[in-house]
């Protein structure tokens, strides 16, 4: 119909549970021994596979890690290969809700890809986890939107829109969005 703008599409989502289940099976790794990897009851990991408990990000990131996978490979569940090019309104989303966050894949998680690129959405009063916890990789990040808390072994550091920090591997931290508007970050690591 003339004068009516095209519909926009939804972002695909996939279930949490849906994803670390395809993952597990793939890796053909219990339960058990999942949460055990972890750091986690099974009780814990079961009711993240049955969308009854929602991890926060750094829970997510050492059951990745649990896994022998990066947080962009839960996007590989979804679907094994895609176009170079991810339209706005094709990223697929994972939603933390414990966390009060989202997290979205930038890029076509391929095989051979060397990035991962992620954009975390933290809502106001949302955090990465409980406490400072380490990645295994090399982390750049940048702020996109609204101004974030970053906690660090020697201190707190305020990163505002355009700000952006390179942190190395094994280096504990937390993610806190203090403020009354989201916090977007665009979050690149080596696979």
């Amino acid at each position: 119909m003339p004068g009516k703008s095209p519909k926009k599409s939804a972002p695909l989502e996939q279930s949490l549970g849906d994803a670390l289940r395809r993952l597990r099976d793939r890796e053909r790794v219990s339960i058990r021994t999942l949460a055990s990897k972890c750091g986690f009851s099974p009780s814990f990991i079961s009711q993240v596979e049955l969308n009854q408990a929602s991890p926060s990000l750094a829970s997510l990131e050492r059951i990745a890690t649990g896994l022998g996978v990066t947080l962009g490979e839960f996007f590989l569940t979804a679907e094994r290969s895609g176009p170079a090019l991810v339209r706005s309104s094709h990223r697929l989303v994972l939603q933390s809700g414990w966390s009060s966050s989202q997290i979205e894949s930038l890029g076509s998680p391929g095989i051979g890809n060397r990035l991962e690129a992620l954009l975390v959405t933290i809502r106001p009063e949302g955090t990465s986890g409980k406490r400072m916890y380490p990645s295994n990789t090399e982390l750049f990040a940048m702020v996109l939107a609204g101004s974030v808390r970053l906690k660090l072994p020697d201190g707190t550091q305020v990163l505002r829109r355009g700000d952006a920090i390179t942190i190395p591997a094994g280096t504990p931290h937390r993610w806190e969005n203090k403020g009354t508007r989201d916090v977007q970050l665009l979050k690149i690591t080596p696979r």
